[in-house]
């Protein structure tokens, strides 16, 4: 029998339990999966703390995985048993196997390993839409990446290098900056030792920045509304500091008529065109070498309460998977 990560009551790390589960065989339109790879992300804390309610306790967290198809059910034209696949938003990752819409996964190309594929799919699909959908990065171009060393931090500085953008990005230590630099950071700042908003200024001889990335919230949010230009966009799609207090609108037009927007992954591959589109995007950057997807953190399923741990400590970088 399949062993799954089950989480029975909200709270820390310690209740995730590894337990066994009856998985079945798939239905109409679902595939059986099993997984070698499962990404680990913030999401994934939120749901087990309760700051995003899951369907129904117990559940079994986790967003984004990568495996092997093992069969097929009914009306499912596209795949067969053996494909590699991979996917994102669908909660039930942590677990050896596990049913899930056909619909909702994409092959993996070759030159994409497991562990990448299941540790890019949700990052590096925020990537994507934070970088070609909600604000279209072009040449020319300055934007403000928080927490450049994390999983999407280093995949969006990367990408929106090879776009042509000036890119600073902020970490919390001075060898988190050294490896934003690495992938593509042309300044970084330590953000325990400066103001970030005051080095954004410098950096950029006052003119500031055209976009922020926010995944951290609460810490970083008022502050980067100063390093935008006007008509700037503030792009809050994270809260790994927890939420960001209430805002008053007027303060937008009082700093220069800004925009901020709050995206998340799940209404960009809510379609199967939107999600191919997007994943054929990603690929196509991590193929042909723009981008690289590093795998930093590897623990066994079972381990998943250390993951957390060392995720909510901030003691990672890039990419982190539990394997199945």
């Amino acid at each position: 029998m399949p062993k799954a990560i089950q989480i029975h009551k909200n709270g820390g790390p310690e209740v995730m339990q590894f337990e066994d589960v009856v998985v079945g065989d798939p239905g109409e339109g679902q595939v059986l999966v099993r997984h070698t790879a499962i990404g680990v992300n913030f999401i994934d804390v939120y749901f087990r703390t309760g700051l995003y309610p899951a369907p129904q306790l117990p559940f079994t967290p986790g967003m984004e995985g990568a495996g092997v198809v093992e069969a097929i059910g009914p009306g499912v034209t596209d795949l067969k048993a053996g494909d590699r696949i991979a996917y994102p938003m669908t909660l039930g990752a942590y677990a050896e196997a596990r049913l899930i819409p056909a619909d909702k996964v994409v092959k993996i190309p070759e030159g994409v390993t497991d562990e990448q594929a299941a540790s890019m799919m949700l990052k590096g699909l925020t990537a994507y839409y934070l970088l070609r959908r909600t604000y279209k990065v072009k040449k020319g171009d300055t934007i403000l990446m928080h927490a450049a060393a994390g999983g999407v931090g280093l995949i969006v500085c990367q990408w929106a290098n090879a776009l042509g953008a000036t890119v600073i990005g902020t970490a919390g230590s001075a060898e988190k900056c050294e490896l934003a630099k690495a992938h593509g950071a042309h300044h970084a700042i330590n953000y325990r030792e400066e103001d970030f908003a005051e080095r954004v200024a410098e950096i950029t001889g006052g003119k500031k920045c055209d976009v922020v990335y926010d995944g951290v919230g609460k810490d970083v949010f008022y502050p980067s509304l100063d390093c935008l230009k006007p008509f700037g966009m503030m792009i809050t799609f994270g809260n790994a500091s927890g939420p960001v207090d209430p805002l008053n609108p007027l303060l937008l037009s009082q700093k220069g008529s800004l925009y901020v927007t709050r995206p998340t992954l799940a209404t960009h591959v809510a379609t199967r065109e939107l999600m191919t589109e997007a994943a054929d995007g990603l690929f196509d950057v991590v193929t042909s070498g723009k981008v690289k997807i590093e795998v930093n953190q590897r623990y066994a399923l079972s381990d998943a309460a250390l993951a957390h741990l060392d995720l909510e400590g901030r003691k990672t970088t890039g990419a982190s998977v539990l394997l199945a």
